[in-house]
């Protein structure tokens, strides 16, 4: 038991490393290329495309938890709501102790009212302990009613983002191990060739692949343990899928990009709960004609913590003024930790 236990840590540790650098080596340059083709400002593409990017594990796990054992599908929302509480506290800390940014806030405001309403709809849909085909559309719905607000937010409440401020992206070390083995794998690419679309195929691959070994590594450890697979999804998994996230938003952040960073780890909870959770319940409850049992025994609080974030992060930027600083950053990821102490508790308890 103890040789299967320790393959599978290994095999956990090794894929939150694989994806992290295959997102950030590979899968968020070639959605930058993209964001740039489509002439995106940082902000949008920061909500949109990034977020998608940095996004791409949690969305694989909820589809992988769902054709588990019934008392494991909880994985899935388990990952994406600690995941989300990651994103807030620990990716918007870290980017802010990085590098202080004086913030936009039309699109942080239009941003922070879309996450409260999903959070909103996920206590909904949690309310029944189950998911039916009709909960899964809400949530579809919701997130392309989010994205075509874009447009009109802007036209309502106008403004700019200043791009020549923003320092330009640092080049990845060529001649490091890691990225000598991935260019086995990958196409060299730039916006004068079409090679990126070849390469965000071949990084969806590698991320879906990666995030099964990741599952079911977790999964084993967790019944290991006799923990309940929720809380290991709402931690380990949780931190572990938001990595590419942490990394993507740091680097972006130290780029004076601090619109980008805030609004990726923003849009990616969007992102996760209307499309992470949303999708593979829409699949699932089409494929077995029936509704998704959902353990939301673990999950409630969590959930109720993560809107609290919501206010206290507004209230934050308000009280400073739209500007976010070393001092701010720091108490975020102290807050954190502060969560992650609780959830310990809950586990030796």
């Amino acid at each position: 038991m103890l040789t299967l236990l320790f393959v599978n840590t290994i095999l956990l540790i090794f894929s939150f490393y694989a994806i992290a650098k295959v997102i950030d080596l590979q899968f968020v340059p070639t959605l930058e290329i993209i964001s740039k083709k489509l002439k995106l400002s940082s902000d949008i593409a920061g909500a949109t495309f990034m977020a998608i990017g940095s996004s791409a594990p949690e969305l694989f796990i909820s589809i992988l938890a769902l054709y588990r054992v019934t008392s494991e599908q909880s994985i899935g929302a388990g990952t994406i709501v600690g995941s989300a509480i990651f994103n807030i506290l620990v990716i918007i800390g870290a980017s802010a102790m990085f590098k202080a940014a004086k913030l936009t806030w039309q699109p942080v405001i239009r941003d922070l009212i879309f996450y409260s309403a999903s959070i909103l709809l996920l206590l909904f849909v949690f309310s029944d302990q189950k998911v039916t085909v009709s909960d899964s559309l809400i949530l579809l719905l919701f997130y392309a009613i989010y994205l075509s607000s874009f447009y009109f937010w802007k036209k309502i409440f106008p403004y700019h983002i200043d791009e020549s401020k923003h320092e330009p992206a640092e080049q990845p070390d060529e001649n490091s191990t890691i990225n000598k083995i991935l260019n086995i794998f990958f196409f060299k690419s730039n916006e004068k060739n079409n090679n990126y679309i070849f390469n965000f195929i071949i990084s969806i691959s590698f991320i879906g692949a990666l995030s099964y070994i990741m599952v079911e590594s977790a999964v084993h450890i967790a019944n290991t343990f006799n923990i309940p697979t929720a809380i290991i999804g709402l931690t380990i998994l949780a931190a572990g899928t938001s990595i590419p996230d942490l990394l993507s938003s740091v680097h972006v952040a130290k780029r004076g990009k601090g619109d980008m960073a805030i609004s990726n780890a923003i849009g990616s909870n969007i992102f996760d709960i209307g499309i992470g959770l949303g999708l593979p319940w829409f699949f699932i409850t089409q494929v077995r004609h029936q509704s998704i049992l959902i353990d939301t025994h673990n999950l409630y609080s969590s959930v109720f913590l993560l809107f609290a974030t919501v206010i206290a992060l507004l209230m934050l930027l308000i009280v400073r003024k739209w500007k976010v600083g070393r001092f701010a950053g720091l108490g975020l990821i102290l807050l954190y930790v502060g969560y992650i102490s609780y959830q310990l508790i809950l586990i030796l308890n």
